[in-house]
């Protein structure tokens, strides 16, 4: 299909409907940027990508005769594939304890900027502070990582991660507060253990 013309998303479902390998494979192709770029955003630790991707495709075909087209194709697929990575990060085993000694040198570092208000993060402790806060968010429950990472690092509106997750406007309001809060606490204890 050359790349100038739209995709034929109710042609293709109709002919995977009727068992069709090649369309199937072409519904896959069409949809893969999508579901890979909210596998790697919403990625578990231990959980390789292509892996969650294929699960992701797998849940698709077997609930295809769920799909009525009330929603774009798109948005259905994503709620599988945003629910597919909650799924996975509850099933994980309990966070362990976040301690200062954990933290590499550059991490500490940006934390300790952070803490004694210097809100400049050299431009090569980036990286620091990506992974900061990435093991602060890991000490989070499932549901509140989500909120948080779709609300306050992708920018998404309440609108979208209700689209996305299912969730009503006040739980995704209440799920970020308190999220934020428990961010607020563990910062508070690596504030306290530092300076012991």
């Amino acid at each position: 299909m050359p790349d100038d013309e739209p995709f034929d998303v109710a042609g293709c479902l109709q002919r995977v409907r009727q068992r069709d390998q090649a369309a199937a494979r072409e519904l896959v192709d069409h949809l893969y940027p999508l579901v890979i770029r909210i596998v790697r955003s919403h990625l578990p630790r231990r959980v390789a990508e292509e892996d969650l991707s294929q699960e992701v495709f797998m849940k698709m075909f077997t609930r295809l005769d769920q799909y009525q087209g009330a929603v774009p194709l798109t948005h259905w697929v994503s709620r599988i594939a945003v629910t597919t990575c909650i799924d996975h990060l509850r099933a994980q085993k309990r966070r362990p304890e976040f301690r200062w000694a954990d933290l590499s040198e550059n991490e500490a570092d940006v934390l300790d900027a952070v803490l004694t208000g210097e809100n400049d993060v050299p431009a090569n402790d980036t990286l620091a502070a990506h992974e900061l806060v990435h093991k602060l968010l890991e000490q989070l429950k499932p549901d509140d990582r989500m909120v948080i990472q779709l609300l306050d690092l992708e920018q998404k509106s309440i609108a979208e991660i209700s689209n996305l997750t299912g969730w009503n406007a006040s739980l995704i309001k209440v799920r970020a507060f308190r999220a934020r809060r428990k961010l607020q606490k563990l910062f508070k204890e690596l504030q306290k253990t530092e300076r012991s």
